[in-house]
């Protein structure tokens, strides 16, 4: 390819060795992290951010089988940190430590910013895949009687998380089976309307209270939510649409145009199906 030889090997070497010392530092976490880590670890995400979208040899350098590896192994080394430090909350003896808060934080927004890059390297569909398989856990450890009146900003975050996920499926971005979407969508919905009535009730009782699913993240979440049903086999939509008007909280998010849309889908197959009956009929009259 001719863009590829004026390139000069070392140069393309230089950029990959670079974008590799990169992600290491930037997906370390906890005791992997080396003397000043916080300070390293930042201008290493900055530095991956800037060589994204300002490096020409980018490209090339994403294509290597070795670099994949490398944003693969750290994407699933701030998983699994994630997962011991949410798993750890409920052991916690003081839930509302600042040290548990901080750390679970930390991780979230190590998450948060896996979700701005992945994108841009093609390989959002990792993220999305490990999300979906985890977060029936998730949901299990946030559902503990611990965690009921506590971390409310953890709660916010983990839902902005799943937000970039279901508008990463949601709009085609990334392909997952159907059933994988189904669990994603039966995962997370729930939850996100059980929690929005309960955000605005405490900012309703206390003003300064800082946590809240703000105008922008609910049209975006309800935005991705309405997609992605209406992606499903007709079956699953059924379903889900039928568990949201059974729900106290059907204000949010508002479905009422999947369930529109699915009516008429419906009404126009059963339509097709019923003039495709008659058509066989009468050709097996006409045959008589």
């Amino acid at each position: 390819m001719p863009v590829i030889s004026r390139i000069k090997p070392v140069d393309l070497t230089a950029t990959k060795n670079v974008f590799v010392s990169a992600v290491r530092f930037a997906t370390s976490t906890g005791e992997s992290c080396p003397p000043f880590g916080d300070e390293l670890k930042i201008s290493a995400q900055e530095q991956i951010e800037y060589m994204l979208g300002e490096d020409e040899d980018m490209p090339l350098v994403m294509a290597d089988d070795e670099v994949k590896s490398v944003v693969r192994t750290g994407l699933s080394r701030i998983f699994s940190t994630f997962e011991k430090q949410l798993s750890s909350l409920v052991l916690e003896s003081d839930i509302a430590s600042d040290t548990a808060e901080a750390n679970i934080l930390q991780c979230v927004s190590d998450l948060e910013w896996m979700c701005s890059i992945l994108p841009k390297m093609e390989l959002m569909k990792d993220f999305v895949s490990s999300w979906a398989g985890i977060s029936g856990g998730i949901l299990g450890i946030l559902a503990d009687k611990k965690l009921e009146s506590a971390m409310w900003g953890l709660k916010v975050k983990l839902i902005e998380v799943s937000g970039r996920t279901l508008e990463a499926v949601g709009y085609g971005n990334v392909i997952l089976s159907a059933p994988i979407r189904v669990q994603l969508l039966k995962s997370w919905l729930p939850y996100i309307r059980e929690m929005k009535p309960l955000l605005d009730s405490k900012g309703t009782e206390d003003t300064s209270f800082p946590h809240k699913m703000d105008e922008d993240l609910c049209q975006s979440i309800e935005g991705a939510i309405i997609s992605l049903v209406l992606a499903l086999p007709s079956n699953d939509q059924a379903d889900i649409l039928a568990d949201w008007m059974e729900a106290n909280q059907v204000s949010y998010p508002d479905l009422s145009e999947a369930f529109e849309v699915w009516c008429y889908r419906t009404k126009s197959a059963k339509r097709r199906l019923a003039e495709g009956s008659r058509r066989v009929d009468n050709t097996t009259v006409s045959l008589e």
